[in-house]
């Protein structure tokens, strides 16, 4: 095997496969890329038999052939070498061979066959969207899975073709993140539970661009394909929530507020709530709606804080408290310049939603308050 290609290329390709690496396993053959040329061509392939991603890059191949290195070695020279063209050769005694400039480095390498095969996947429904479109509903609800393995269907998010619209459900038992979009061709109605962990690769991948990314899906593997990339990742079993019937349709309280303004305001009165000496206690944020105001404070033995906001008001005075990073990440993932924030209760869940569309809504359960 020899092939040249220039360093910026090859990055590139690194950086959307090197994901797919194991880091923790018995099985040194997952600790590696896979290298295959293919005409004038190479596909680099990782896989940790849960996620598994290929990458194909245009290269000059002047001999054919394959081999596995260990991934870490190779990106982090790959990395360090000069912006310019790079000769990588596997010689007579399976050793890779990277020269560049005044740089050459042999590596030790793994017998490619015994690399497993990425899962072959019978498509049985797909959808195709543009990237950017699919990073915005990502980056819109990811922050909500869970980590808890005790329930691994909620370390996943819930992709939902429903009535030709697509939506995007993040659920950790505390907070619910669900964002929308209509499609341009008519779908077939599915679901399936994609890991946290796939999609934060997927969107690490994808561009902020027209270009298009086909999600397939069949009984167990969802597959992505954009551009020169493919990913495979396997399906969470078990059963989502019905988010639809605990996602309030009803308030007793609104309030319509500039969404910069608000954020900052919990920033601030976060530096207090986080900085609490009893670490394992848990101090909400309270939050106070009165006619044309909103008001947030939190007290503990470190200070007080209290901020006051202006803001258009509708229905009850209400009072309750809440865990500030949940609004913040919430917050920092709306683009919108105006939100309304829906009430029922002091202790029902509170909804974060635009004004004026319905293609997101955040639900944050609320954390009883203590007698002062």
């Amino acid at each position: 095997m020899k092939f040249t290609c220039y360093k910026d290329k090859i990055i590139k390709a690194i950086n959307s496969v090197v994901k797919g690496v194991a880091s923790k396993t018995t099985m040194p053959i997952l600790e590696g890329i896979l290298i295959q040329t293919n005409e004038n061509e190479i596909k680099l392939t990782t896989y940790d038999l849960e996620i598994g991603i290929e990458y194909v890059m245009e290269c000059d191949v002047k001999e054919q052939g394959s081999t596995v290195v260990n991934a870490i070695m190779f990106s982090e020279i790959i990395r360090k070498l000069p912006d310019t063209e790079i000769k990588i050769t596997l010689n007579e005694k399976n050793l890779l061979e990277i020269e560049c400039e005044g740089s050459h480095y042999k590596l030790a390498t793994m017998n490619p066959d015994e690399f497993p095969e990425l899962p072959k996947i019978e498509v049985e429904n797909s959808i195709e969207l543009e990237q950017n479109i699919l990073k915005n509903m990502i980056r819109k609800t990811i922050f909500a899975v869970s980590t808890e393995e005790s329930r691994p269907i909620f370390t996943g998010c819930l992709l939902e073709a429903e009535n030709n619209k697509l939506n995007i459900v993040a659920v950790d038992g505390f907070r619910l993140a669900l964002r929308s979009i209509y499609l341009n061709k008519k779908t077939n109605n599915f679901n399936a539970v994609i890991p946290g962990k796939t999609l934060n690769e997927v969107n690490k991948i994808l561009s902020d661009s027209f270009d298009t990314v086909t999600i397939g899906i069949s009984k167990n593997q969802a597959l992505f394909e954009l551009d020169n990339c493919k990913i495979v990742t396997r399906i969470l079993d078990g059963e989502f929530l019905n988010y639809k019937n605990v996602i309030p349709t009803s308030y007793e309280t609104k309030i319509i507020v500039n969404k910069n303004n608000i954020q900052d305001c919990f920033e601030r009165i976060s530096l207090i709530s986080s900085s609490a000496i009893e670490k394992e206690k848990k101090y909400p944020v309270k939050v106070n709606v009165d006619i044309g105001k909103v008001t947030i404070s939190c007290t503990n033995q470190t200070g007080d804080a209290k901020e006051e906001l202006f803001v258009s008001t509708e229905g009850k005075n209400l009072e309750a408290g809440f865990n500030p990073k949940y609004f913040l990440d919430s917050l920092k993932s709306i683009d919108d310049e105006e939100v309304a924030i829906e009430f029922s209760t002091s202790i029902s869940p509170c909804l974060i939603k635009p004004v004026e569309n319905n293609d997101y809504v955040y639900m944050i359960l609320p954390i009883r308050l203590r007698e002062e």
